[in-house]
């Protein structure tokens, strides 16, 4: 194995001994364990570069198997903002936990780039939080390889517009229902969100009114809990 530079994202860190820790970072590379020993020293030069709702370059250097060993570590970016904001604390960790789990049965470069985007996301109070609630449960869904169909109801039949659904989950997919609380303009923002990066979504104007639908119909479908 060789060295690795790259971009990365703490998602999960562990004491080990009296002054290391066993660091699970998400990279553009894909899922990386790293030891980052005495990085729990108050001169440690790590520190900084290893803190949880940022983004670092680090040097990774092959350790014992899979466990490599950090040799460097920079912050590039830190989303302070989230801070702020309990809701969006509370929901950038859970996003790390469950990119966390998820990543041990379906390791993908792209959970990098979507941890990255919801923290921007998240760290922006100009983005509605249900907006990024919304996209990362689709993206969610999708790298789980159970994208939601935004084009064909459970019955395999295209969506029509002039038609109102609800979400099924038993189906895992739309159901045309005439009491129904999803409608042409809910799907349009569903594709949005599947086929559009986040920081494309959120400069889109004209959607708050459907979010609250739309996130609840993707956490529903992403099945997270």
């Amino acid at each position: 194995m060789k060295p690795e530079r790259t971009q990365a994202i703490v998602l999960r860190r562990t004491d080990y001994g009296e002054s290391d820790r066993i660091l699970q970072l998400i990279t553009p590379l894909g899922k990386r364990s790293a030891m980052a020993r005495g990085v729990r020293k108050p001169r440690s030069k790590l520190a900084g570069g290893v803190e949880l709702l940022a983004e670092s370059e680090v040097l990774l250097r092959p350790g014992k198997g899979e466990l490599m060993v950090l040799s460097s570590a920079r912050m590039v970016t830190f989303y302070r903002q989230i801070l702020a904001d309990y809701d969006r604390l509370q929901f950038a960790y859970e996003v790390l936990k469950l990119v966390s789990r998820a990543s041990e049965h379906a390791d993908s470069s792209e959970w990098f780039t979507v941890t990255k985007e919801v923290l921007a996301g998240l760290d922006d109070p100009s983005t509605s939080s249900a907006l990024t609630k919304a996209w990362f449960y689709i993206q969610y869904a999708r790298l789980m390889g159970d994208e939601l169909s935004t084009q064909r109801d459970a019955l395999g039949e295209l969506l029509r517009a002039d038609q109102t659904y609800r979400y099924n989950v038993g189906e895992k997919a739309l159901v045309p229902h005439d009491a129904g609380d999803i409608t042409a303009n809910h799907i349009k923002v569903l594709r949005l969100l599947a086929e559009r990066p986040l920081h494309v979504a959120r400069h889109v104007s004209g959607l708050s009114e459907y979010l609250i639908v739309v996130a609840a119909t993707a956490h529903q479908h992403a099945a997270t809990d």
